[in-house]
C-alpha cells in the first residue's frame, strides 16, 4: 500500500513549536511520507525553532517583508502554496491554529481539492475582532477542514455547536509533547543575565505582551501595572522578552527601562522560553501558547487579555483572566505574590491541555480517516 503523503504547513514561531513534534512523529511512522513547507511569515523566530528541532523544510516560501500587512501575507502564501501543491500533490495538508499562514494554507489546499487537517481546532472567543485576525482565521479554517484535531473536549463542543461533527478528534495539545523534549535540569541561557538570576531565592515573573488588540491604551495600562508590580515587590525579578514589533518595543522601554529588577531581553528561542518558564514563579502573558505550557510546569498564569479562547485552564484553576485594567492586574499579581495559599491553589491545579501523546493521536486519527487503521484513537481526557 502506498504511503500517505502528508504536508505540514506553518510560518510563525508559535506554530512551529506546536507542529515540530508532529513533524517528527510523522517522519518516524512508516505509513507516512512527510513533507514540510514553511511560509516564514516570521523569519528569524521561525528559524530558531527549526534549528532546535532539527527540521529542514522541503519548501520555504520566505514571504516575510518589511511592514508586511495581513493582505500581503495572505496573498503571498496563496500564490506560493499553489505552486507547491501542484508539484507535490499531497493526500493531506495539515495547518495549525489561527495565523494568516493557517488560513491561507487551508484556502490554497481547498482550491486544489486537497484534504485539510486542522491542528488545534475548535478554539473560539465568539468575538470576530478579538483576537484579531486569529478568531476569524480559525473559524474559517474550521469550515474548510476535513479533519479537526481538538486539544480538549471543550473545543470539540465548540465545533459541534457550529454543526461540525465528522472527522473530529480530541487529542490534547501538541505543545505538551514539545515540552517533554525542551525542558532540562541543566540549561544555559544565551542571555547571560538570565544565568545570573537567583531562581531559588527570588520570585521570577515571566512576562510576554505583544497582541495587536492590546496596542494603544491597553498596552499602556499593562506596562504601567508591570512597573508598579516590580517597584512594590522588590523580592521579584521581572523578565520580559520583548517582541520585535516597534510599537511593543517603544511602549515597553518607555515604562520599564531603569527599574532595577526588570530585565528586558531580546525574544527567546523555544528552549530558552520553556526553561525560563520552568524556573519562574509566575507567568503574566497575552500569549495563547503560554496559557497551555505554564500549567504543565505548575506555574500560575495571569492572562493579560479581556477574554481567552482557552477557558479550560480558567475552569481548572491554573489560569486567571487579569484583563487589561491597571488595578485588576495589580490586584491579582499582589494576591499571588503575597498569599501563599492562593499561589499554591493555582500551582497545584491539574493541567487540562495534554498528556504528551497528542501527536500520536493525530497520526492515528489520520490513519483512521484514510482507512489505514480500524479504530479511532482514544480521545484525550483531562
Amino acid at each position: 500500500m502506498d504511503k500517505l503523503k502528508v504536508m505540514t504547513i506553518f510560518g510563525t514561531r508559535p506554530e512551529a513549536i506546536k507542529m515540530a513534534p508532529l513533524v517528527k512523529e510523522l517522519e518516524a511512522r512508516p505509513e507516512f511520507e512527510s513533507c514540510c513547507c514553511v511560509t516564514a511569515q516570521h523569519r528569524q523566530m521561525l528559524d530558531t525553532v527549526l534549528d532546535i528541532f532539527k527540521i529542514t523544510p522541503e519548501f520555504d516560501l520566505d514571504i516575510m517583508e518589511q511592514s508586511q500587512t495581513l493582505s500581503t501575507i495572505t496573498a503571498k502564501c496563496l500564490l506560493g502554496l499553489e505552486g507547491v501543491f501542484r508539484q507535490v500533490r499531497p493526500d493531506l495538508v495539515l495547518v495549525h491554529g489561527d495565523t494568516s499562514t493557517t488560513f491561507a494554507g487551508a484556502l490554497a489546499a481547498f482550491y486544489q481539492k486537497i484534504a485539510i487537517g486542522h491542528v488545534e481546532a475548535g478554539l473560539r472567543t465568539g468575538d470576530k475582532y478579538s483576537p484579531f485576525p486569529e478568531e476569524m482565521n480559525r473559524s474559517m479554517v474550521g469550515r474548510l477542514a476535513d479533519l479537526h484535531f481538538c486539544p480538549t473536549e471543550s473545543n470539540r463542543r465548540n465545533l459541534a455547536a457550529e454543526g461540525v461533527a465528522r472527522g473530529v478528534f480530541v487529542t490534547g495539545n501538541t505543545v505538551i509533547d514539545a515540552l517533554q523534549t525542551t525542558v532540562v535540569k541543566e540549561f544555559s541561557f544565551g542571555e547571560d543575565s538570565l544565568n545570573r538570576l537567583d531562581y531559588e531565592g527570588r520570585k521570577v515573573i515571566l512576562v510576554t505582551c505583544h497582541r495587536r488588540e492590546n496596542y494603544g491604551q491597553p498596552m499602556e495600562d499593562i506596562m504601567s501595572a508591570l512597573a508598579h508590580i516590580a517597584k512594590t515587590h522588590p523580592e521579584t525579578e521581572l523578565v520580559y522578552p520583548v517582541h520585535l514589533s516597534p510599537a511593543v518595543q517603544e511602549c515597553a522601554h518607555r515604562h520599564l527601562d531603569g527599574i532595577g529588577n526588570v530585565h528586558l531581553t531580546a525574544p527567546l528561542d523555544v528552549e530558552e522560553m520553556h526553561n525560563l518558564m520552568a524556573r519562574s514563579y509566575l507567568v503574566m502573558t497575552d500569549s495563547g501558547g503560554l496559557q497551555e505550557e505554564a500549567p504543565a510546569l505548575g506555574k500560575p498564569v495571569l492572562v493579560l487579555r479581556r477574554e481567552t479562547e482557552r477557558p479550560e485552564a480558567v475552569e481548572a484553576g491554573t489560569v486567571k483572566l487579569a484583563g487589561v485594567d491597571y488595578d485588576r492586574i495589580i490586584q491579582l499579581a499582589d494576591e499571588l505574590l503575597d498569599e501563599p495559599a492562593a499561589y499554591q491553589q493555582m500551582a497545584r491545579a491539574v493541567n487540562p491541555y495534554g498528556d504528551g501523546r497528542a501527536c500520536r493521536r493525530i497520526a492515528d486519527g489520520i490513519l483512521y480517516h484514510f482507512g489505514r487503521r480500524p479504530q479511532q484513537p482514544e480521545p484525550f481526557q483531562s
